[in-house]
């Protein structure tokens, strides 16, 4: 498809940028390497121009680097070992203090409440954010994933993330750079996701 004054855009290189992300995760990460804050805040920039309903942008971020990694991994740790209950397991403790320590940054992703806008509407404002993350690290070569794990469902750990009890903490994005790729996976056939209705 041939580009017209009026796409701003190649059509091919942005269906290319889309098709390549992918989750890199903490051990395909570069030990040691650092990204640059000022990056960190363009990809921030990004995530901030995602559709939000009612215009209430209603996702929020913590970054940890630094000194930071360390107290998000002793936090969340503690934080993890104090609530868990039944469901505490010593490995999942173990690792909430390596993961963080892998990172070149981590970003809690929070959700802001507005109590007039239906909370999936919302949450999906959020993911929108999440994609742009997504494909501007792919865009910059930097590898990354989003995970829910680790003290994500715990209602103690918001104030860990300067979010309220009406909010929602929907987990981790973990940033480095790439050491080894992941391997390219082909997504099932579209056709059998897809229902046209022509009449």
């Amino acid at each position: 498809m041939s580009v017209t004054p009026a796409t701003a855009f190649d059509p091919g290189t942005i269906t290319h940028l889309i098709r390549s992300r992918r989750s890199v995760f903490t051990a395909q990460f570069e030990p040691g390497k650092t990204i640059p804050d000022e990056l960190i805040t363009e990809i921030l920039e990004n995530a901030n121009t995602a559709p939000t309903h009612k215009l209430t942008e209603p996702w929020r971020f913590t970054v940890f680097t630094g000194n930071g990694l360390q107290k998000l991994a002793d936090e969340q740790a503690a934080i993890y070992k104090k609530y868990a209950g039944p469901k505490f397991k010593q490995a999942k403790y173990d690792q909430m203090l390596i993961t963080p320590m892998l990172c070149s940054h981590v970003i809690g992703i929070g959700l802001k409440r507005h109590v007039e806008i239906p909370e999936m509407e919302e949450i999906a404002a959020v993911a929108c954010a999440v994609q742009n993350i997504y494909l501007t690290i792919t865009a910059y070569g930097i590898g990354g994933y989003w995970s829910t794990g680790g003290i994500t469902y715990l209602e103690q750990a918001k104030p860990l993330f300067n979010l309220s009890p009406e909010d929602k903490f929907l987990g981790f994005f973990y940033l480095g750079y790439i050491r080894v790729p992941s391997i390219r996976r082909t997504p099932g056939s579209i056709g059998e996701k897809v229902n046209w209705v022509r009449e």
